[in-house]
């Protein structure tokens, strides 16, 4: 299979990588998130990722390193940032901790249970500065590649999905999808918006949904260039959105193991969407690294804008093989 799923016939004079971190308390819950050593801690993910991304370490004795020995997605957006020499864009939205390396704040409270009450209560205000944020991008810049890192996201996604309509399943950064949990939650969640009959796109997402998908789309619906979303079953639900607002629904860039995950319908619901994909497929079950070889086997697949990171660097020319040796060089720093 070719690095990239098919050729792109784009160019672009000025892109850039920008990710979105939130948070939202479903990650805390115990079984939805891999995120963080324990789920109380997958609230300190995002800034850490942000973290890396920018400084390319970890402060102390941290490893970007799941405890199976997986090399976070994080690792690999920094590896192609500094393989293709690009300062990227951290935007911050609804974060419990705010990182510790300069970043975009647009403020917002972290997302919140929507089994017990609105979760993005301020969805229509991360909206108008998401839509800002993207006027004032493209002052400078033609392409934006749009990645996210909110720990419990899925799950947040699949509410936000059902509530719009869509049949969809969602992936997950465990190896084991905990499916029968999601879909509890999300029949819990989406029913209060049936109860109450809200139709509305942005109410919806106040409802059940989280800061991230607000942002994104309001970026979205301000960026006059060539949008790519970049991530997994978390975006679909934030394009979701961006059509039921009647926008132009872009592009979604993934990586192959969230394409080809059994246990979500990421083509079947891009597809209902009206959105094209891109996927990355980097190999990583012949890199000749362990912890790489878990992604191929379901582990993680996605993350912090890791498949539009990959995509970029081969839309700007960089050859399968130089994408992988650096990201196997960033890798053995921490072996």
């Amino acid at each position: 299979m070719s690095f990239l799923s098919e050729r792109v016939n784009f160019e672009a004079d000025s892109p850039l990588f920008a990710v979105i971190l939130a948070n939202s308390v479903v990650s805390t819950i115990p079984g939805v998130s891999g995120a963080g050593e324990n789920p109380e801690n997958s609230l300190f993910v995002p800034p850490l990722d942000a973290e890396l991304i920018i400084n390319g370490e970890l402060a102390g004795d941290m490893t970007p390193n799941t405890p199976t020995g997986c090399p976070t997605p994080a690792l690999l957006t920094r590896s192609m940032m500094d393989l293709i020499g690009m300062s990227p864009l951290v935007i911050s939205a609804g974060l419990k901790h705010a990182p510790d390396v300069p970043h975009l704040s647009l403020g917002g409270a972290m997302g919140g249970d929507p089994r017990l009450g609105d979760a993005v209560p301020d969805a229509w205000d991360l909206f108008e500065k998401g839509r800002k944020v993207g006027e004032f991008l493209s002052q400078s810049h033609d392409m934006l590649v749009l990645g996210e890192c909110l720990p419990g996201g899925t799950t947040t996604a699949l509410c936000v999905l059902r509530a719009l309509g869509y049949r969809a399943m969602v992936s997950s950064c465990l190896k084991e999808n905990p499916v029968s949990l999601k879909e509890s939650f999300a029949e819990a969640a989406v029913a209060r918006i049936r109860e109450e009959g809200i139709t509305d796109p942005l109410e919806i997402v106040s409802k059940v949904g989280d800061p991230m998908i607000p942002v994104a789309a309001g970026i979205a619906e301000g960026f006059r260039g060539k949008l790519f979303l970049a991530g997994g079953t978390q975006m679909l639900a934030a394009a979701a959105l961006i059509q039921a607002l009647g926008n132009t629904v872009p592009d979604v860039v993934t990586t192959v193991y969230v394409y080809n995950d059994p246990t979500a319908s990421f083509k079947e619901t891009a597809a209902a969407i009206g959105a094209d994909i891109y996927y990355v497929d980097p190999g990583f079950e012949s890199i000749g690294h362990a912890g790489f070889a878990r992604y191929a086997e379901g582990e993680l697949k996605e993350g912090s804008g890791a498949g539009g990171a990959m995509f970029l660097a081969g839309v700007l020319g960089f050859t399968p093989e130089e994408i992988r040796t650096s990201i196997r060089e960033h890798a053995d720093r921490y072996q």
